[in-house]
């Protein structure tokens, strides 16, 4: 299996996208493709002593920033590590990408580069949760901030799909985002997706409102991207906020650092549940080929992780799974 990687997406590229790609060659035993400026890697390589003698290279002449255009990746970008790397993935020299650089550019590339399932109208970006039970997938997470309805519940099989073959969820629990619970609460667009998920082939429970997230009450949150982000982003934020208080409340005086002590083993564990670099990324689901959108701050764990992802990825076939679901559905179901 040979796993492609964007050597130069994120904010600590290329040194940690190649420390966690060494690793994860070891530890998994898969290649490892590394897309970028070649004599830039092995300079990086060399001066921080890593040996990548193990590791592939396919080089690129650019990198798509955050600012440019994401369509670039198909005209004056197309040259970039991204785009680069995701021409290898369409074309059979790749199992599996990764990337942490614009989110915008992958999603394009996702869906005209490596293309996108039969009946799905976009990818969506999918990310995994902490929870008081079992992490909970929430998608769309950004990638398409106007959606349709027939589209949520394309998220919403695709959700499920992962869920139960990555995550070994028996028939995971599939909720639409709303403002509350009633049936008849939302946009025009929630109403009529909450009657098309009701026979739709998912464990559909109903509409939830976001503070029942963090207590795992689904397996599966599904909304357009606008919504999903706003959910997202303040998400992240809470998590940081409790963290730093807790760490100011421990620290206060010698009594607080004592009963720290007794507990850290709680707090470590505390700590990793709520650490998006123990997930990896985000799997864009609803491409051709499985893609992982890693964090742009990734570290040397996260790209570990992420690689680990995009293994498991592949190896469940979940994107088999999605097609023979999203083929189930009426013709009247699908936006192509």
């Amino acid at each position: 299996m040979n796993i492609v990687i964007d050597a130069f997406g994120g904010d600590n590229a290329p040194l940690e996208v190649i420390k966690g790609s060494i690793k994860a060659h070891n530890d998994f035993s898969v290649d490892v493709t590394l897309v970028g400026d070649e004599n830039k890697i092995r300079q990086c390589a060399q001066k921080n002593e890593l040996d990548i003698s193990q590791l592939k290279i396919k080089h690129a002449d650019s990198v798509i920033e955050i600012c440019d255009n994401p369509m670039f990746i198909r005209t004056s970008k197309k040259d970039s590590s991204m785009a680069v790397g995701m021409r290898m993935l369409a074309q059979g020299e790749g199992d599996a990408f990764v990337s942490a650089g614009s989110t915008g550019a992958l999603v394009a590339g996702g869906s005209f580069i490596v293309k996108r399932i039969k009946k799905v109208k976009k990818p969506a970006l999918a990310t995994i949760l902490p929870t008081a039970g079992a992490p909970t997938m929430l998608l769309d997470s950004g990638a398409n901030t106007v959606c349709t309805a027939k589209m949520l519940i394309e998220f919403g099989i695709m959700g499920s799909a992962y869920m139960n073959k990555i995550m070994k969820i028996d028939k995971p629990r599939v909720a639409l985002a709303n403002i509350g619970a009633e049936e008849s609460k939302g946009r025009d667009v929630d109403k009529e997706a909450y009657q098309l998920f009701e026979n739709a082939p998912v464990n559909f429970i109903g509409n939830i409102e976001a503070r029942q997230l963090p207590l795992g009450d689904c397996d599966v949150c599904v909304a357009d991207g606008f919504c999903g982000n706003l959910m997202l982003k303040l998400y992240e934020g809470m998590g940081k906020f409790f963290s730093n208080e807790l760490k100011g409340i421990f620290k206060k005086n010698v009594k607080t650092k004592l009963a720290a002590a007794m507990v850290m083993k709680n707090i470590k564990d505390f700590k990793k549940k709520v650490d998006y670099s123990e997930y990896g990324g985000a799997p864009l689901l609803g491409t051709a080929k499985p893609v992982i959108k890693a964090h742009g701050s990734s570290d040397e764990k996260a790209f570990y992780n992420a690689i680990r992802q995009a293994k498991l990825f592949t190896e469940t076939k979940v994107i088999d799974t999605i097609a023979q679901a999203l083929s189930e559905l009426d013709d009247t179901d699908s936006d192509e």
